[in-house]
């Protein structure tokens, strides 16, 4: 059945230099538990093609997007000492889409 699409999603993109993969992959159990309770959160996954890790993010608001932002603030400070942030993309209805920051790209939560 055919239902609209409401989901709010994150697509961070990183490249991991091959030395520090082991270490990012790690940090990927961190992310999980963090996420795991949040309420607003619908789906979560990472994914690897060689160097390039994806995490697969999906959240019932933006709201929801900001507040996982700030959740799990500590893993992500330590997987870019380890990877280059390349893309983030956010995709929102248009309703939701007025509720992200100005430029959610330069926010000093992902730097």
């Amino acid at each position: 059945m055919f239902t609209p699409d409401t989901c709010c999603t994150l697509v961070p993109y990183f490249e991991v230099p091959a030395e520090n993969l082991a270490a990012f992959k790690a940090l990927g159990a961190q992310f999980l538990d963090k996420t795991r309770n949040e309420t607003d959160c619908m789906h979560y996954a990472f994914s690897f093609s060689g160097n390039i890790a994806h995490c697969r993010e999906g959240y019932a608001s933006a709201a929801g997007i900001l507040a996982h932002l700030e959740n799990v603030a500590e893993p992500l400070g330590e997987a870019l000492k380890l990877a280059k942030l390349i893309r983030l993309e956010v995709h929102a209805p248009a309703a939701e889409v007025e509720n992200f920051p100005n430029n959610i790209h330069s926010s000093s939560i992902l730097h």
